[in-house]
This record gives structure tokens, C-alpha cells and sequence, in this order.
């Protein structure tokens, strides 16, 4: 199975006719999503890669109801987006945009509540659950069907982690980025819960950073899953008083320092990678330990 999207999850693209827009846009449509239409204000009746365009959400929805919409669009554009997506009965919505302004983006959250919407990001590489969809701006070719969910804050870290759990023959039941802004929506403890509840998803990796509490809060989840959870934090090597490049990664009355992420992690049972390239083998170790725990039960009944 898949956490928040699959095959049938009909999308549409705010910002189709821009240049990120048309080239993302050709590429969630090579992964297979199911792409019912593009947002562009002024450029209803064109048509980018076979997807036509309409001028509002509204306009589109009344041919036919999309499920998610993924927004590429300036940052001072972003809030009108995101509103007219909501109030036209978008039910997910990926903000690929950074820098969104904090007042805005506390606005959009706000108003995605009251609606019951799920928010992804904004600066988010958005999601992909492997042969059967993706929303977003995630390199196709690293991604492999299976079994582990991922779910970062950091899209080069995910995409060099996913990449070895390919190679290592390891696949993804659904990949997901929360964004790295300092107001998101989807976070780690939510997407931790989705990927519980999956039946399909055996372990989780949580790719992690310094700065923000997002790790640490997620800790206080982890000790009630019954699945296992690998993670790699980024910033163990950051100077005294660095922060991270995300307007996230800000480290507050001592916590969200790398040290007191770890100790958080772990105290839950949490498998800590202190390198990148450990963190496949942590989760072979992981689905061997699952498989064996699972056969035990098995035999017991």
C-alpha cells in the first residue's frame, strides 16, 4: 500500500505553465500520476503535455474533482494559491516553494485546519510512493517499490539515502518530504502515524537535521509504534552557534542540538546511523529482526 497517495489520486498543478511547473509536471506524469488538470490564471484551453490548463481551481474542479494539488508558484504567490486550493475542496496539498512568508504560511495552516486539509511542506520536495505516484520534484530513477517509508526535512539527504536503499535492494512503500521551512504542515510524528497504521510499510527511516524540536517531539511517538525506525541526522559536524540552511533549523534553550536529537532517538529505541552509508545496513539488520519476530509469533499461535 501507499501513505497519503496512489494510483488513483487524481492531482492538479498550480503553476503548470511556468518553467518548473511544465518540467515537473512531465515528469510526475513519467512515474504515472494521474494528472486531471493545470492551474494557470489567463491560459484556459492550453494544454501542457497533454494536461489542460484552466484558469482557477474552481473552473477545474467542476469538470472533474481532483483529490491533491501541487503548487509551483513565486513565494508572495503562495498564500492566494494555496486559499483558492482549499476553498475549491482540495483535500492534500504539496507547497513545492520555499521562503514562503512566516505570516502567510501561518495563515495557509490555519485555514487548511478549519478545512481539514492536509498541508505537505511549503519547501517540500513533496512525496512519491514508487509505481504508482508522485507529487513533487524528486528524481524518478532512485526509487524502487517495497516496503520501508521514508519520511525528512532534507530532500539531498533523502535522495542520497533512498538511492542507497535502491542499490541495496531495498524498496520504498512511500517516500515523504515535510519541507524546511520554519511553519510546515505534515509533520514527522503525523507521517510516523500513517506509516504505523500501514500495513505495508515493515520500517521506517527519519531523516533528521539540527535546529527545530520536530525530532525530538517525534521521539515521544516512536516509543508507542510497534515497527522499527532508523535515523540519520544531519549536523553532527556543525560549529557551535551554526544553524542549518532551513529556516527550520533553529536551536532553542538547548534542544535541537544533535546531541540532545540523538539521546531523544534513541531513549525510544530508535537505531541512530552516525554515517550516511550505515543507514541501509541498519535496516536490513531491521527487516531480518521483523521477519524473524514475526515467524516467532507465528509459530506460537
Amino acid at each position: 500500500m501507499a501513505i497519503i497517495i496512489n494510483e488513483k489520486t487524481r492531482i492538479l498543478v498550480q503553476g503548470i505553465t511556468g518553467k518548473q511547473g511544465q518540467f515537473h509536471t512531465f515528469q510526475m506524469l513519467a512515474c504515472g500520476s494521474k494528472i486531471i488538470g493545470g492551474i494557470s490564471p489567463g491560459k484556459r484551453g492550453q494544454v501542457v503535455h497533454g494536461v489542460p490548463i484552466y484558469d482557477t481551481v474552481e473552473e477545474s474542479m467542476a469538470i472533474e474533482q481532483a483529490d491533491a494539488s501541487v503548487i509551483f508558484v513565486p513565494a508572495k504567490q503562495v498564500k492566494d494559491c494555496a486559499f483558492e486550493a482549499i476553498d475549491g475542496g482540495i483535500k492534500t496539498l504539496v507547497i513545492i516553494t520555499e521562503h514562503v512568508p512566516l505570516h502567510d504560511a501561518m495563515e495557509i495552516m490555519a485555514f487548511a485546519k478549519m478545512k481539514q486539509v492536509q498541508i505537505i511542506g511549503p519547501n517540500t520536495f513533496g512525496l512519491v510512493s514508487p509505481s504508482k505516484s508522485k507529487i513533487g520534484i524528486i528524481p524518478n530513477s532512485i526509487f524502487m517499490p517495497g516496503s520501508v517509508g521514508v519520511v525528512a526535512r532534507s530532500g539531498t539527504l533523502s535522495y542520497e539515502i533512498v538511492y542507497q536503499l535502491t542499490n541495496a535492494g531495498i524498496g520504498q512503500s512511500t517516500v515523504v518530504g515535510l519541507g524546511g521551512d520554519r511553519v510546515v504542515g505534515l509533520s514527522f510524528r503525523d507521517a510516523l502515524a500513517k506509516f504505523e497504521a500501514d500495513p505495508d510499510t515493515k520500517a521506517v527511516v527519519l531523516v533528521g537535521e539540527i535546529g527545530g524540536r520536530a525530532e525530538e517531539d517525534a521521539a515521544v511517538f516512536i516509543k508507542k509504534m510497534n515497527k522499527p525506525v532508523i535515523a540519520f541526522l544531519a549536523g553532527k559536524s556543525a560549529p557551535p552557534g551554526k544553524r542549518m540552511g532551513h529556516a527550520g533549523a533553529i536551536i532553542e534553550r538547548g534542544k535541537g542540538t544533535y546531541d540532545s536529537k540523538v539521546v531523544a532517538l534513541k531513549a525510544a529505541g530508535v537505531q541512530v546511523a552516525s554515517l550516511l552509508w550505515e543507514v541501509s545496513d541498519l535496516v536490513k539488520k531491521a527487516l531480518a529482526e521483523e521477519s524473524a519476530r514475526s515467524r516467532s509469533i507465528y509459530k506460537s499461535k
